[in-house]
């Protein structure tokens, strides 16, 4: 419907731009030919042909430009790339340029970094959106407007620390990891749970988002009389892959099922290690709150054997098959996630905020205009925004945001936890 509008609105001011041209040519032309009218016809019919062509032109070239859309492939990222996707879908493979990072990305930080760079190559690209924003995206961006100041770098979530990627980035969107570490915390809590388990690897730990989190989820636990446990499992960038990684989880959890209890819920930080982790939490026992970049797409479908082909794109649907087959398999009341994709909606929901604001439609730091432009493919979620707050420094910063949605609490009674309204205490801002 906006975009009909859009068209709509620019289809009037040419329409008035054409016009007004063609009026100024005619007049031009009869007040300096001193003929009788029927001679100044034609000459007046030349001078109006050229100013319509310039009217043209000048309106075709503010809508000509391309942004670009940087995603993890489908088999590390799924939804980063389904959204960035949908949004090619929505305005054409001829405005919407999409790629794809090495999923061994540690290894090749070269050929992510060149993978970034090269869409600034384009004369037409105006923005670049990177989800996730793995490591060597800031000297992407870095690179980018050495040749090309003008085209907007926007990254969404980001594995490198905020303050750095914030200052070659124009705008930064990473998951609320202050909120959602006590949110998270607390949800397992009122549900019963008695322990926690975090799974995780060294690498992600190095982060400055994921090891905050792990220090506020720690502080929670105390707080709500739990037990903190931190499992290591390998990291699926190295050698072993996906593969190995997926096989040591399958092979991992029914051992911590039987050692920590079934009042226990678990929490991993990578992709891959999702889908694994939910089929044996479903088979052997446990909770599951959320994902760590939440999703009904994220680990669920491959867990539960469900094809969700006929269902893509409509999350109201998704999300309604996904809950009925957690509940086939006793699962109810155990499991969690976002109504709609996290990753799905950056990619497409930054891609759109960047096309509203090259539009003059929306302010590029402007924490409701984010939200509007996620909403686009997102409707009726609530998404509760705030300022990153550096923890050292205590400064906040301008063009760095943390955001979140409710968990929803899949089964009999489906509910949703951790609500927006919820007020995060104080303490757990300034925790690391």
């Amino acid at each position: 419907m906006k975009k009909k509008l859009m068209c709509l609105l620019l289809s009037t001011v040419m329409a008035g731009t054409l016009l007004a041209c063609g009026e100024t040519a005619g007049t031009a032309t009869i007040e300096t030919v001193e003929e009788p009218a029927e001679a100044a016809e034609e000459p007046a019919e030349e001078a109006e042909a050229p100013a319509e062509e310039a009217g043209e032109a000048e309106a075709e070239a503010a809508e000509d430009f391309h942004i670009g859309i940087v995603t993890g492939s489908v088999s590390q990222s799924e939804d980063d790339r389904r959204g960035a996707e949908a949004f090619q879908k929505m305005y054409g493979e001829d405005r919407v340029i999409l790629a794809t990072y090495p999923d061994n990305f540690t290894e090749e930080l070269e050929t992510t970094i060149q993978t970034i760079v090269n869409m600034a190559d384009d004369p037409l690209m105006k923005a670049v959106i990177v989800n996730q924003a793995i490591p060597g995206t800031t000297e992407a961006f870095r690179q980018i407007k050495e040749k090309r100041p003008d085209i907007l770098c926007i990254a969404g979530e980001s594995h490198e620390d905020l303050p750095e990627i914030g200052s070659a980035a124009d705008l930064v969107c990473n998951n609320d990891f202050v909120a959602r570490g006590y949110l998270i915390i607390r949800t397992a809590h009122e549900l019963g749970c008695k322990n926690f388990v975090h799974i995780s690897f060294p690498r992600h730990l190095s982060y400055e988002t994921m090891s905050r989190r792990v220090a506020i989820m720690k502080e929670a636990c105390k707080e709500f009389g739990m037990e903190f446990i931190m499992e290591t499992a390998p990291d699926p960038t190295t050698d072993v892959g996906i593969p190995g990684a997926q096989a040591y989880i399958l092979e991992h959890v029914p051992e911590w099922v039987e050692k920590y209890g079934k009042d226990t819920a678990y929490f991993c930080t990578n992709d891959a290690h999702t889908e694994p982790l939910l089929k044996q939490l479903l088979e052997y026992g446990g909770y599951f709150i959320e994902a760590d970049l939440p999703s009904p797409l994220m680990g669920y479908p491959g867990a539960l054997g469900i094809d969700l082909t006929a269902e893509a794109g409509d999350f109201e649907k998704i999300l309604a098959k996904v809950e009925s087959a957690v509940c086939e398999k006793g699962g109810a009341g155990r499991f969690g996630t976002w109504a709609f994709s996290y990753g799905y909606t950056v990619s497409a929901g930054l891609a759109q905020h960047a096309m509203n604001v090259i539009n003059g439609e929306s302010e590029l730091a402007d924490i409701d205009d984010i939200s509007k432009a996620y909403e686009v493919f997102s409707p009726g979620a609530a998404w509760n925004g705030s300022n990153y707050t550096n923890a050292e420094t205590g400064v906040k910063a301008d063009n760095t945001f943390l955001i979140y949605q409710d968990t929803y609490i899949m089964g009999d009674p489906g509910h949703y936890m951790g609500s927006t309204d919820v007020e995060v205490p104080e303490k757990y801002f300034t925790v690391k």
